[in-house]
């Protein structure tokens, strides 16, 4: 049951991709054997030849088949139970059985067959096929019958074809065996059984050695899967499918495609037909596994006489743990060669010790082979690189001897060296020894001598071969010496906070007075940078410590240290005055009056400064009486200045050019207008010198009530005093009431007086238009009375023609 299972699934691979081959289970002649009564799982696709036109009672032919023959071994019953794997009521498939012992291309008729549809037939299931229920041997096509048709009564050694067609659908399908019939068993894989494995393995022996391709028996497991089985033909293939159907076998012996590569195996047996499938892999040795061994780089030495030709001896073996890489070296042997060719036929070996005949770079091959099986060998390069030392030189250095004891012994910078060791070629280093066999290292950064002179020994060393050159470097100590200076800044640089950027080589000429010419000056911050000549400050430098600090200047004689010279970088403060000021200056002054400037010194003595003024003056203080700019600069003891700037603006009393008023009205206003180089407020002052309008920014004062006033209009600017300037307001009252209380008793036109329109004409005349009184505008007014007797209490009017032309007509009560 398994091997038939086994056989389903390849045939459903074959017929749902392999529709170019020459032969398919569609058709009779390559009808799928079914063995040892085992389950059927196949698919249907296509129909090949029709072979069933007109040789069944049910009227179909080939949709989607596959031929299934069946050799009966046992006499009994044979009936089975077709399933879709599908459950869908429409998925439709039919049936046909062709025999005994019927002859492809002979087939007859058929003896059995159904082609009801189980849509049409309401059937509960779409299964189909043969039983012992079934009375009929024929049914359909459509709604007739119900899927099933009665199995048969069989002999031993009758074969019968069965035809499984889908109409509709595309489900594949499985099929059970029922009945008490049994077929033929098929022949087995019996390698399994003797212990010996069917995997072939072989040494790529054929050339090209390294491509994973040779020549293989296939022909070697023959007999162990055949065992004791005598009536068996053993094929290979290279596909499953070819496999299945028994189509393109393989010779022997045979050249792998693939590796590693599995191949198919069909054990035939030659009564039944009969057939089993296994398989086994064919895989190509090549060789052990090994680590790519790196260039092999050496120095050129003078070993043979001459350090310059790119040759030396190579000692091979060295690089065997590289390629072993932690592998057992009794398994592996490993052999190098000159080419390639020599490497895969194990021609030629090297000597562990080699004197490469190629200068600077040859390539050698490297054989790496099983030591058991020597035909399992694996070739891969070697480079051999020969490297030529750097160039040296020698050179000396001169140090001051700058510590404070002069005892010769003072702190070199080896390092500042390297560009004359090295003959400023880029990517050589250095490293300093004071021994002449190099194995104790100075320090190149700082290192102090012990005798004067002293040879350092020095390896000039390539960066990236590490190949290197001996030189050296003597270290002498000079006693000379250079003198110190200070260079003096006054903190002006616009931020007075005691940092100036200075220009060092303004010292220059200071620190070689009286020294020999040709010197050479550079600066530094620190002691010990100017001793190593590190961090050379340039030739300007803003201090880091504020106000006062000491950096090193170094003077050098060819390259060698002359002395090391103290300079103090001093920064003074400036003066600390109020560099502005505004002040005002009253024209209306000039020139008796006059205002005091100062320098305006914050927390010290005036007296410790000195003073120019713009005006040619010197003190600390001057008086001025005119609106201008004035400067002073004041300096200190150190000669460091700094201006004060000092604005005189004009103020000055005012200059009415006019007051405009608006009287007689609801709303009487007064605005003012002067002119002047003040800024001013205005004031109202009654007849009576009380104040009637406080001062205001304003120039015009509202509801103003009719009267005589005077306005007054004063600087604020700078207090430069007031002005005066009287007005009159003109009004007139709306009623009067002559009863003698002091209050309202007469009647008159308000703000009028000698000053202030004297010569206006002022009427009064009754409702009837009788004129009452002409009054006197400088009078007391009107009482009420008309010849000595009161008027009654009543609207009179009144005719105004003022002073200055204008004329008034309105009315007021009398009231009692």
């Amino acid at each position: 049951m398994k091997l038939a299972l086994k056989i389903s699934v390849l045939i459903i691979f074959l017929l749902c991709y392999n529709n170019t081959l020459g032969q398919q289970p569609t058709d009779c002649i390559d009808a799928v054997i079914a063995c040892g009564n085992s389950n059927v799982n196949l698919n249907v696709s296509g129909v090949g030849t029709q072979e069933l036109s007109g040789s069944n009672t049910c009227s179909s032919q080939e949709n989607n088949s596959v031929w299934l023959k069946v050799t009966l071994v046992t006499s009994g019953t044979l009936g089975f139970t077709l399933t879709p794997n599908s459950t869908a009521i429409t998925e439709d498939y039919d049936f046909f059985v062709f025999g005994p012992n019927a002859t492809c291309g002979n087939i007859g008729q058929a003896i059995r067959c159904s082609t009801t549809n189980p849509s049409a037939a309401n059937q509960g299931n779409n299964l189909t096929g043969m039983n012992d229920s079934a009375s009929d041997t024929a049914e359909g096509p459509g709604a007739d019958g119900d899927s099933f048709v009665k199995w048969l009564d069989v002999l031993a050694g009758e074969t019968y074809y069965i035809v499984i067609d889908r109409p509709i659908g595309n489900s594949p399908f499985s099929l059970q065996w029922t009945g008490t019939a049994q077929f033929s068993d098929p022949p087995s894989d019996e390698s399994g059984t003797n212990g010996t494995p069917l995997n072939l393995e072989s040494c790529d022996v054929v050339t090209p050695f390294d491509n994973g391709f040779t020549t293989f028996n296939l022909t070697d497991n023959t007999s162990l899967i055949a065992g004791t089985q005598s009536d068996v033909t053993i094929t290979y293939h290279e596909n499953i499918s070819d496999a299945n159907i028994g189509i393109n076998e393989l010779s022997s012996p045979y050249t792998n495609i693939n590796n590693p590569q599995t191949i198919h195996a069909r054990i035939t047996n030659n009564t039944t037909g009969c057939f089993e499938l296994t398989n086994f892999q064919l895989n190509v040795n090549l060789g052990p596994n090994f680590a790519q061994p790196i260039d092999y780089e050496l120095c050129d030495d003078s070993a043979d006489g001459n350090n310059t030709n790119g040759r030396v001896i190579f000692d091979l073996s060295s690089k065997n743990p590289e390629i072993l890489n932690g592998q057992n070296p009794s398994d592996i042997n490993i052999t190098y060669h000159t080419s390639q060719l020599n490497a895969e036929m194990r021609a030629n070996p090297l000597p562990n010790a080699y004197y490469n005949s190629t200068t600077f770079n040859e390539q050698l091959f490297v054989r790496v082979e099983d030591a058991l099986n020597p035909d399992c060998k694996s070739v891969t390069p070697l480079n051999l690189i020969v490297h030529l030392n750097p160039e040296a030189f020698n050179h000396t250095l001169l140090q001051c001897d700058e510590d404070g004891a002069i005892d010769e012994r003072t702190i070199f910078n080896l390092n500042q060296a390297n560009t004359v060791l090295t003959n400023g070629v880029a990517g050589l280093s250095t490293k300093f020894y004071t021994d002449s066999a190099r194995t104790i290292e100075a320090d190149g950064n700082a290192f102090t001598n012990t005798s004067n002179p002293q040879t350092i020994y020095v390896d000039v060393i390539n960066d990236s071969t590490g190949c290197s050159s001996p030189s050296e470097l003597t270290l002498n100590v000079s006693v000379t010496d250079s003198e110190d200076t200070e260079l003096v800044e006054c903190d002006n640089d616009g931020t007075e906070d005691g940092y100036f950027n200075f220009i060092l080589t303004n010292a220059d000429s200071d620190i070689v007075a009286g020294l020999p010419s040709g010197l050479s000056i550079s600066y530094f911050e620190t002691y010990d940078d100017a001793l190593l000549e590190t961090n050379n400050l340039g030739s300007t430098f803003t201090n880091t410590n504020p106000y006062s600090q000491t950096i090193y200047a170094r003077v050098e004689n060819a390259n060698n240290c002359y002395g090391i010279s103290e300079v103090v970088l001093t920064v003074n403060e400036l003066p600390d005055i109020e560099t502005e000021a505004l002040a005002y200056y009253c024209l209306n002054d000039y020139p008796k009056r006059t205002t005091s400037l100062n320098a305006a010194v914050i927390n010290d003595n005036p007296s410790n400064y000195t003073y120019n003024w713009s005006t040619g003056e010197n003190t600390y203080q001057i008086d001025i009486n005119e609106a201008r700019t004035y400067t002073v600069t004041v300096t200190n003891a150190n000669g460091c200045t700094k201006q004060r700037t000092i604005t005189i603006e004009p103020s000055n009393i005012a200059t009415f050019e006019t007051i405009e008023v608006v009287d007689a009205t609801q709303n009487n206003t007064i605005t003012v207008l002067v002119s002047g180089e003040g800024i001013y407020e205005y004031r109202l002052l009654d007849e009576n010198n009380i104040v009637y309008a406080p001062y205001q920014e304003s120039n015009t004062f509202e509801n103003v009530y009719p009267g005589i006033y005077t306005i007054t209009v004063r600087d604020i600017k700078n207090s430069c005093g007031t002005v005066q300037n009287p007005i009159s307001v003109i009004g007139f009252p709306k009623f009067f009431t002559p009863n003698n209380d002091g209050v309202h008793d007469t009647w008159q036109v308000i703000g009028i007086s000698n000053m202030f329109q004297p010569n206006t004409n002022i009427l009064i005349y009754n409702r009837f238009g009788k004129l009452i009184k002409q009054l006197n505008p400088l009078g007391s007014g009107w009482d009420g009375l008309f010849n000595g007797q009161k008027l009654p209490a009543d609207d009179y009017w009144f005719a105004v023609t003022l002073q200055d032309g204008r004329v008034f007509k309105n009315h007021f009560t009398l009231k009692y």
